[in-house]
């Protein structure tokens, strides 16, 4: 099996790097489980199952990888330990396809609809605006016109940092004053990207505590209004999920997609942490596509998701 992937040689050092902490986790305890083992046995598969647990990959993913892995050591009879990253990133990289229905465009690519609406959901503290700030910088980069909407009017923190961004990103920004109705900046954000010919929108929401009915009911009036000017909009709606925060970025993920339509998912705050191992269980466990993950605080530390790379990285 081929790990190539799509990304470039710049990103793919920042990959590595943003993984570091991760990899050196995995790495070290992969290492000691097999001092002195010769072949893939028992004992080293409860020990790299307690390694990916560990590692937040989750404890039901984590089962399907090892069974796999026994599956390969059942039908091959004899599996060398030097072979046991090989077999794990064959294996997780075929967990990761079965989830995903083709590759992901590139910022460049044409977009299936114009103006292409982003509705960015997640809770405070998660990376939301700064992911918003470097996904406009990658359009605009890529040669796309990109209109900010700031409907967290809850917090004024927010509509400052999402101008900051729009500065940095050198983009428009739609903003109302803080307290203004949601819904009715997002409206005034797709009208003015119809009437300007804007290519992307993406609209930012607010991240209060994600069980509560206000904001589900927030969510859905926001995709009214915007059904009102584009039937199909949003035609993404993209939730932020912090990596570090592991099992928890599991929960924000399962209460998201009970009460709103989530179609992709951003990790963030990859190169932080040594629980990078969330990226594999959520992308397995939610069914809904990783589509970028964030490895750092640069304006460029914004990549589209690349199964390959990504296990290739963790693993090598």
């Amino acid at each position: 099996m081929s790990f190539l992937g799509f990304i470039g040689k710049q990103e793919k050092e920042n990959l590595k790097k943003g993984l570091e902490k991760t990899r050196e986790n995995v790495f070290t305890k992969i290492s000691r489980a097999i001092i002195g083992k010769s072949h893939v046995d028992d004992e080293v598969l409860d020990k790299l199952e307690e390694i990916l647990v560990s590692s937040d990959v989750g404890v039901d993913t984590t089962i399907k990888i090892i069974k796999r892995i026994e599956a390969r050591v059942a039908r091959e009879k004899y599996l060398n330990t030097a072979e046991l990253n090989r077999i794990l990133k064959e294996e997780i990289v075929a967990l990761l396809e079965e989830q995903r229905a083709g590759s992901i465009p590139g910022f460049s690519s044409p977009l299936p609809a114009k103006p292409y609406v982003i509705l960015v959901v997640g809770v405070n503290g998660t990376g939301k605006t700064t992911t918003i700030g470097k996904l406009a910088y990658k359009y605009k980069k890529a040669g796309k016109k990109v209109l900010l909407g700031a409907a967290d009017t809850f917090r004024a923190a927010a509509i400052d940092q999402l101008t900051v961004w729009a500065q940095r990103a050198d983009v428009t920004l739609i903003k109302q004053q803080m307290g203004s109705d949601p819904a009715s900046v997002a409206f005034d954000t797709l009208k003015s990207a119809i009437s300007s010919d804007y290519d992307v929108v993406i609209i930012d929401t607010a991240g209060r505590l994600h069980n509560k009915i206000n904001l589900m009911n927030e969510l859905a009036k926001i995709k009214r209004v915007l059904e009102k000017l584009m039937p199909d909009a949003p035609h993404e709606v993209l939730l932020i999920l912090d990596g570090s925060t592991g099992q928890n970025a599991f929960e924000q993920a399962r209460q998201f997609t009970s009460f709103t339509g989530i179609t992709a998912l951003a990790i963030t705050k990859l190169d932080g942490t040594a629980k990078g191992g969330v990226v594999i269980g959520i992308s397995d466990q939610m069914k809904i596509p990783v589509k970028y993950i964030g490895t750092g605080e640069k304006i460029d530390d914004l990549q589209i998701f690349d199964r390959f790379e990504f296990v290739d990285s963790l693993f090598s």
